[in-house]
């Protein structure tokens, strides 16, 4: 008789386990469920976000317009601004001070869909390191989180392609400091 006891005792216990168990995946699929729907939400209301975003991005845009006009009559602003820069002051060489003693506008603008990426737009006056006035970069995001970069090609002028000088042709995904440059021989902000 008490061995019959120890066997009831223990499918009792099976039971138990099964029941705690079967309740753990309900309450995990419950879970889900609840977590898909915020996320439906928090997708909405990213939406909203970046409707908002845009409509303001076009109120800013004259008062951008009139900032510029007052930046253009302060000597070396954006040399100024690029070294006061706690992250990219550390990028910018001798070489690139120079340059950017000629940079007269920055403008950032963003693609139709916020999401989808931006363009940055330097505007340089007449220099004698390149030829263009106008390089762009533009950076494009993709659903699946990777990141275009391209940019204006540099027309340098003669002997000036060397600024910076070296290779920079790119090996994995990470460069060392040092080896980041506002301007490479061949494009902006490499």
């Amino acid at each position: 008789m008490v061995a019959d006891k120890g066997k009831k005792l223990k499918v009792t216990e099976e039971e138990e386990t099964d029941h705690i168990d079967g309740e753990l995946v309900i309450s995990i699929e419950k879970l889900q469920e609840l977590q898909d729907e915020l996320e439906k939400v928090n997708e909405q209301a990213s939406d909203e976000v970046l409707e908002i975003e845009q409509k303001y991005n076009e109120v800013r845009r004259p008062v951008y317009t009139k900032r510029n006009d007052i930046i253009k009559c302060i000597p070396d602003f954006w040399l100024t601004a690029f070294l006061s820069h706690p992250a990219l002051c550390d990028l910018l060489t001798e070489d690139d001070q120079k340059i950017f003693k000629y940079l007269d506008s920055l403008h950032v603008e963003d693609s139709k869909d916020v999401k989808s990426g931006y363009s940055i737009t330097f505007n340089f006056k007449e220099n004698p390191h390149f030829e263009d006035t106008k390089l762009i970069k533009t950076f494009t995001f993709s659903d699946e989180g990777t990141t275009k970069i391209t940019g204006t090609d540099i027309k340098w002028k003669e002997g000036m392609g060397t600024a910076n000088g070296g290779n920079h042709e790119k090996k994995g995904n990470k460069r060392p400091l040092a080896e980041l440059r506002l301007f490479s021989n061949h494009s902006l902000l490499y």
